[in-house]
Formats: C-alpha cells, sequence, structure tokens
C-alpha cells in the first residue's frame, strides 16, 4: 500500500502529534493496566508511536506491519524494539503483551468485517492477562464526503512532500487516490497510490469485538476525533466479576 510513499511518510504526516498522543495513550494504558510494561504496535508504520512510547514513556514496545518499506524505516528509529512483518489478520508471534495497539485507522485497510474479526482475535491472542487493546476506528457509512479533495504539504528531515488525495466511495469502501510531489536530491519525483479502507457501523464495529472474545467500550472523541475502542478480553480472570463493557 506504501509502496511509493514509504520514505516519505514522517514527511507527509508531519502535523500529526504524536508525542501527545503518546501520552495519551500510556495515561489510558496505565489507568486500565498500572503495571503494564509492555506494547505491541499493530500496523505501527514507520514506530514513530512505538518510539515515542519507549524513550518518554518506559513501555517496552513491539511492532508489526505489513509493509517492509515501513519496517525498515520503524527498526532505525526505535532499535530497542522488534519489528514484524505480518497482516494483522493472520499473526501468530510468541510474545504476549500488557497492551496491543491498532492506530490511526490502521484497522479499515482490512476493508471487510470477517477480516476485522479475525485481526480482533489475532489482538486478544496476544494479551496477557489484565491486557488492554486500543484500536482507532475509520469513518463510519456517511462519515467522509465523496470526490472531496484535498492538498497537504509536509517537511521531515529536509524532506517535502506535497500530497494532492480525493476521496472515493463505493458502497462500504473508501477509495483513497493519493498523488505525491516529492523532493530528492535529484530533482521532483512523482508518484501514485490507492488505498482502500472499509466503511463500518459503530454497532457493527461493536459486534466483531464480541465476537472475537472481547469487552470494548467506544470513546467517542479518542486521540484525534474518530474515537477509540477500548477492550479487554471477556474471559480475563484479572477482570471476573465486573460488569460488561
Amino acid at each position: 500500500m506504501f509502496t511509493e510513499s514509504a520514505e516519505v511518510y514522517d514527511a507527509i504526516y508531519s502535523f500529526k502529534d504524536y508525542s501527545a498522543e503518546a501520552a495519551q495513550i500510556a495515561a489510558l494504558i496505565r489507568t486500565i493496566h498500572s503495571e503494564a510494561e509492555s506494547i505491541l504496535d499493530v500496523a505501527c508504520g514507520t514506530g514513530e508511536h512505538a518510539h515515542c512510547l519507549a524513550v518518554t514513556h518506559g513501555f517496552n514496545v513491539d511492532g508489526l506491519d505489513l509493509d517492509a518499506g515501513l519496517l525498515r524505516v520503524a527498526r532505525e528509529k526505535h532499535g530497542a524494539g522488534s519489528f514484524f512483518q505480518a497482516d494483522m489478520s493472520a499473526f501468530a508471534l510468541d510474545k504476549r503483551y500488557d497492551a496491543v495497539l491498532c492506530l490511526f485507522s490502521s484497522i479499515a485497510y482490512l476493508v471487510t468485517l470477517e477480516r476485522t474479526r479475525r485481526a480482533l482475535e489475532c489482538f486478544r491472542r496476544h494479551l496477557r492477562e489484565g491486557g488492554v487493546l486500543l484500536v482507532e476506528p475509520w469513518f463510519p457509512p456517511g462519515g467522509l464526503e465523496d470526490g472531496r479533495v484535498f492538498r497537504h504539504t509536509g517537511t521531515h528531515l529536509g524532506r517535502t512532500v506535497e500530497r494532492v488525495s480525493r476521496n472515493e466511495i463505493d458502497g462500504r469502501i473508501s477509495r483513497l487516490w493519493f498523488d505525491y510531489r516529492i523532493d530528492t536530491p535529484n530533482g521532483v519525483r512523482h508518484a501514485s497510490e490507492v488505498h482502500e479502507l472499509g466503511l463500518f457501523t459503530r454497532d457493527e464495529m461493536a459486534t466483531a469485538f464480541e465476537e472475537a472474545g472481547l469487552r470494548a467500550e467506544f470513546d467517542a472523541v479518542g486521540l484525534t476525533g474518530r474515537g477509540l475502542w477500548v477492550a479487554r478480553s471477556a474471559n480475563d480472570p484479572a477482570f471476573a466479576g465486573e460488569d460488561a463493557c
């Protein structure tokens, strides 16, 4: 998906306040699980959240992503973590974590509810007893304007990128058409990508969590205004006797 843009991902998203988000995430995890030490960041991208959560907040953070180019940047940025290349709906690591994250609407790249449910099951299986799962959703049906065009310019480590994006709504799929103008030492490079993300209602997501063996509650604001699902294993003895979320 990020075959054309992995090397300049941090420039494209230079507007994003990873430090502030990491502070929110750290506080939330420790509120729910005060002894939490380890985190798996699923769809970790270039590892900026992982880096902030480790360096500033003292967690042991690993990452997982499907894109080799993004993982290459993440490993350079956060050498203390382990980074795994895998599909988030079908992975099995030999480690368990106090928290699993899937942020920046990455869950919607699974496109279908069935793959989403399988991913949530994978996340649950990688939680330690008492662990917490945080999932940042994409927009629901009707939440995006068909045909809307956005233009953004960002700079990171001396690299400037201009991205023009256009939304296309095709039933339950939002298709994002990206065109890039990338400054390089040898001149300007032009590139394009098409990303597809599924559009799911809150009720559909709630059902997917339940079917995956998770108890979830929804914060309508979350980290960036898109909301945030906070979930725990329904069978976790650490929460025996609590009311369902």
